[in-house]
């Protein structure tokens, strides 16, 4: 099968970064697995930080890639949900060969069906954002996907224009909250609005005087999805008391969770997309579920795909050429490659 792999951990800017590949086709799936024709993949973060240069070396092809949709050619023995032949798309595991293939095996219990409204370029830009924000919101953080529960609450978004940030937006908005987003450029203010976002503030700029500007001493919640560290003295700050924060960026350094976070009770909530593959959690099917229900809601017109644009052929050529575009901190929600 065709495939894009690493060899060597290197820049972007190596030719050898990326590298176009015939590998052989995944084995028949086993227990829980599908083995996917994968249609389109989309990039994120971890596409390009798994690939960064390190000094580790491989010893063989590793193959990258966590958003896929594509069509199941095969179902393990311990598969219900899915039969030949269905549309699905994933974000998949971070410990298992990714979806920059042809074909690639992927536990069911962690696949959705594809939204039916969608392109598979469409739905691909979706899996590992709509799972980071879902469960971040409505799972790591306190807040039910009621809209009723969460009339009243603000909600701060650091990274709006991103592709969880994105999603994000969306997601909060149809929970009930008053939604502020960040952005800075003409473009992704333009863009975090179009997502539902109701204010955008500057993120370069404090962030404080911002929101008193819009009437506000403090906010609920705050999603950080940019720079831990950069903004977290600032969101102590502004956070109300018993208010909440999400994360979902490695920190570069310690941080301190005393006063203000101490003094004012704030929660402090991690996400990572990749803990229940990671770990084979009892409730690993929850992203199953979440999938089918943005499914459902994408269907149903409440929730839209967050792809901008689309490059074709899947190839190393333009896969090179998407992870350069995301580690220069300028692409607008996600890019997508379709196509073999």
């Amino acid at each position: 099968m065709k495939a894009i792999a690493i060899t060597r951990h290197l820049p972007i800017d190596d030719p050898e970064s990326l590298l176009d590949m015939e590998l052989p086709r995944p084995a028949a799936p086993s227990g829980y697995d599908l083995l996917v024709r994968v249609e389109a993949i989309s990039v994120n973060p971890v596409d390009t930080k798994v690939r960064a240069p390190k000094p580790q070396t491989l010893d063989a092809p590793k193959i990258l890639g966590y958003d896929a949709a594509g069509v199941v050619e095969a179902v393990g023995p311990e598969v219900t949900a899915f039969v030949v032949g269905d549309e699905v798309y994933y974000a998949g595991d971070i410990g298992r060969p990714g979806s920059n293939a042809q074909y690639q095996l992927v536990d069911a219990r962690i696949a959705g069906c594809k939204p039916t409204s969608l392109s598979f370029a469409e739905a691909a830009a979706l899996p590992l954002t709509t799972l980071t924000a879902w469960e971040l919101l409505f799972q790591r953080m306190p807040f039910a996907f009621d809209g009723a529960r969460n009339r009243g609450k603000h909600l701060l978004i650091i990274g709006g224009a991103g592709g969880v940030g994105s999603i994000a937006i969306q997601l909060a908005r149809h929970a009930g909250f008053t939604v502020i987003a960040t952005a800075s450029r003409p473009e992704t203010i333009e863009w975090v609005r179009q997502m539902g976002a109701q204010h955008v503030i500057d993120h370069h700029q404090p962030l404080h005087p911002q929101l008193q500007a819009l009437g506000l001493q403090s906010v609920d919640a705050a999603l950080n999805l940019a720079d831990t560290d950069r903004y977290w003295q600032q969101l102590g700050e502004i956070l109300a008391p018993q208010g909440h924060v999400g994360l979902i960026v490695e920190p570069r350094g310690p941080l301190s969770i005393g006063d203000p976070y101490k003094s004012k009770c704030i929660g402090i909530h991690w996400e990572l997309m990749f803990t229940r593959a990671r770990y084979a959690t009892e409730d690993m099917v929850e992203q199953h579920r979440i999938l089918n229900r943005a499914a459902s809601l994408i269907d149903a017109g409440e929730l839209h795909t967050t792809q901008t644009e689309t490059l074709s052929p899947i190839n190393a050529q333009q896969l090179r050429e998407a992870h350069r575009r995301l580690e220069s901190g300028s692409t607008i929600g996600k890019l997508v490659l379709a196509g073999w």
